[in-house]
Parts: C-alpha cells; sequence; structure tokens
C-alpha cells in the first residue's frame, strides 16, 4: 500500500519525503499532533489502512476498519494569524471534493461544514485541529477519513441508512492508493492557495454545499431553533435566516446541524 501510494504521486508532489504509512495506528490526528512536538515540518502527511481509536467532530468516534477506507491527517505550520485560517474546513472540503473526482470519477456534495456526502448518504469526514507546538507556533492537524470500498453490510447496523462508500455510489472497484494520491496531492493544491485563492475556493464551496436553500435546524446546547441555510460567509460560516425572520451568521464551533440526511 505504501509504495502503491508513492507511486501513484505525481513526480511534482511536494511532500513524498514526509509522508509516514501505517498499517495501524490509534489515530493519524494524534499521531501528527505528537509529531508536531517534535518538531516534525510542514507537509508531513501519515496515512493508515486502519485507526483504533478514529475520532470526528464533538468527540465522536469514526469507524476505521482496515482494508476499506483511508485515514490520511497532514500537518501544516502556517505563517498567517490564526484568524486568517476561518475558512480552513471549507477549503479542505473543496479539496477533497476535487481528489474525489480525479480519483473515483464523482463530486461528493458538501453538508455543512465537513461532511462529504453522495446520494443522501456520508462518505467521508473531516476534523480539522489547532494546536501550539513547544516553541509557541501554530500547527494545524487536518484529519480526512474516507469510505472506499465497504458494501452496506459492512457498516454497523445503526448506520445503514446514511453512511455510503465510494464503491457504494460508484458500481465498481475503488484503487484506493490513488484515492490517498489523489487526497495528498489536492491538500498540497489547496496549501499554495490557501490564502490568494480564498475567494475562488468559497464560490466552489457555495456550488459543492447541499446545506444551502435547505431546512435544517440548529442545536447549541439544549436550544435547538429552526430555519433556512442561506448562504456561506468569507469566513465559512453559514448564513441562517430564522423562522423568527432573524438572519444570523453561525459557526461550526458553536453549533451542530440536524435535517437533510437525518444526521449531525
Amino acid at each position: 500500500m505504501q509504495d502503491a501510494i508513492l507511486n501513484a504521486l505525481s513526480p511534482d508532489y511536494p511532500w513524498a519525503d514526509r509522508f509516514h504509512y501505517f498499517n495501524t495506528v490509534d489515530s493519524t490526528n494524534n499521531y501528527l499532533k505528537r509529531q508536531a512536538l517534535l518538531g516534525a515540518p510542514h507537509g508531513t502527511v501519515a496515512v493508515a489502512d486502519c485507526q483504533t481509536g478514529g475520532k470526528g467532530r464533538l468527540g465522536r468516534s469514526f469507524q476505521s476498519p482496515g482494508g476499506v477506507g483511508i485515514y490520511l491527517s497532514i500537518l501544516l505550520r502556517p505563517d498567517c494569524p490564526q484568524k486568517q485560517l476561518m475558512h480552513l474546513t471549507c477549503a479542505v472540503g473543496t479539496a477533497m471534493c476535487d481528489a474525489l473526482e480525479e480519483a473515483a470519477g464523482v463530486r461528493p456534495g458538501i453538508k455543512w461544514t465537513n461532511d462529504l456526502v453522495c446520494e443522501k448518504r456520508k462518505l467521508s469526514g473531516i476534523l480539522v485541529e489547532l494546536l501550539n507546538d513547544t516553541q509557541g507556533k501554530l500547527c494545524v492537524i487536518i484529519g480526512i477519513g474516507v469510505n472506499c470500498c465497504q458494501q452496506l453490510t459492512d457498516f454497523p447496523e445503526e448506520l445503514r441508512d446514511r453512511a455510503g462508500s465510494l464503491a457504494m455510489v460508484t458500481g465498481h472497484r475503488i484503487d484506493r492508493p490513488k484515492v490517498a494520491a489523489a487526497m495528498m496531492e489536492a491538500l498540497a493544491n489547496m496549501d499554495r492557495n490557501l490564502l490568494t485563492g480564498k475567494e475562488a475556493m468559497l464560490e466552489q464551496y457555495r456550488r459543492d454545499c447541499v446545506t444551502l436553500g435547505q431546512k435544517i435546524s440548529v442545536v447549541r446546547g439544549d436550544e435547538i431553533r429552526h430555519g433556512t441555510a442561506l448562504d456561506i460567509g468569507d469566513d465559512g460560516d453559514l448564513i441562517v435566516r430564522f423562522d423568527d425572520v432573524h438572519t444570523e451568521a453561525v459557526s461550526s464551533g458553536e453549533v451542530s446541524i440536524r435535517g437533510m440526511y437525518g444526521y449531525v
């Protein structure tokens, strides 16, 4: 698998010497957090065949069985203030849509803010975590899990109404090394354009976002408010017109969004 991923990368991929592959790891995000504290460079990538402690947003576990998915994380050391990275999760989402379209021939939609979906099923989740290294410098860990080869019965019964895979969507065999390489290439391209290409990225995100125009519920603690998703703001927040006609920008750090596909 490791050699197959490296062979699938283009000759100009910038970080091939910073690639780490694991048959099994607790979590690729956790691994890169540890490496960041040890001084690992910008662009360090970890890919695993299986995670024993994969996680998603809000502390939830992320199903990461071996042989069927790609579990990938990348360490970035951005040379800018944190406030200039508010749109980062959106940028990762559009990059992953590009990657899956390139590798599997299908472009997913994005359920704001961090899920890739197709045919009303979740294919992939994104988790962005920030930390400071021992020198106090900002590090960004981006984790992505992609369901590649699963069939419906491979998912736990409680997820079968909403989980999906590239194989289920396309109906054909998925080349996992090709998917991993496409993800790595797309993240490198995203990194090159993260600050200078923000406007174009947000326009693409709006085109990919299946949440826009939908009736949703915004969950903040014990409070649930209903409204319509109108737009994506300049920092990647979701512009919502609530049923009381009040319009508000909500951020993923504050709320969960329910509706559409029956999951948060």
